[in-house]
């Protein structure tokens, strides 16, 4: 074994600090995975599903994901998650699609278990992500709060026509009796 061997294995380790931390940075969320079990076929079936939901997928050993957790201000809040292998989701876009998307491997591999992860500088349990994956998704929560938003509008404005409504009738009454005392 040269002495280039060792430099060359602590380069590479600091290769994938960087790249955690890297990563890191861009998430909007992290969650964390047992995924024990999982062929190869099953791991590029959850890659490829979490990707489609903007969301990427890397396994690290856990001392490295450690250093990276530090370097991003992170250090000890992921500790107790960080036991057993473990696989990072990195959710780019939406947390409640990537939570869903992780919640139907976990139910079509009965292997791959979510351990918890990390939202909005709160460090989520298990029963958390679950919680997460059973909202509605994005469109349909903005769809429901500009629902709510618009329904005293529209109530004002059935209120207003209905007054304008009986004035155009009164008014068009008052017309047909003068019209009627004309001719008479």
């Amino acid at each position: 074994m040269s002495s280039s061997e060792p430099r060359a294995g602590h380069a590479r380790k600091a290769e994938v600090i960087e790249a955690i931390a890297e990563q890191l940075g861009r998430s909007q969320a992290i969650f964390l995975t047992d995924f024990r079990g999982l062929d190869v076929a099953t791991m590029t079936r959850l890659r490829k599903r979490v990707r489609e939901s903007e969301a990427g997928y890397l396994v690290a050993k856990n001392t490295l994901i450690k250093r990276a957790l530090a370097q991003r201000g992170l250090d000890g809040s992921l500790d107790p998650l960080l036991e057993g292998p473990t696989g990072l989701c990195f959710v780019y876009g939406d947390p409640v699609a990537v939570a869903r998307a992780l919640s139907e491997m976990v139910r079509e591999t009965r292997l791959l278990t979510i351990k918890g992860g990390w939202l909005q500088g709160r460090v989520l349990a298990a029963s958390d992500v679950e919680a997460l994956a059973q909202l509605p998704p994005r469109e349909v929560l903005v769809a429901q709060v500009l629902g709510t938003m618009q329904a005293p509008i529209t109530g004002l404005v059935t209120v207003l026509s209905g007054t304008v409504r009986k004035l155009v009738v009164a008014l068009d009454q008052i017309r047909q009796k003068r019209e009627a005392q004309q001719a008479a």
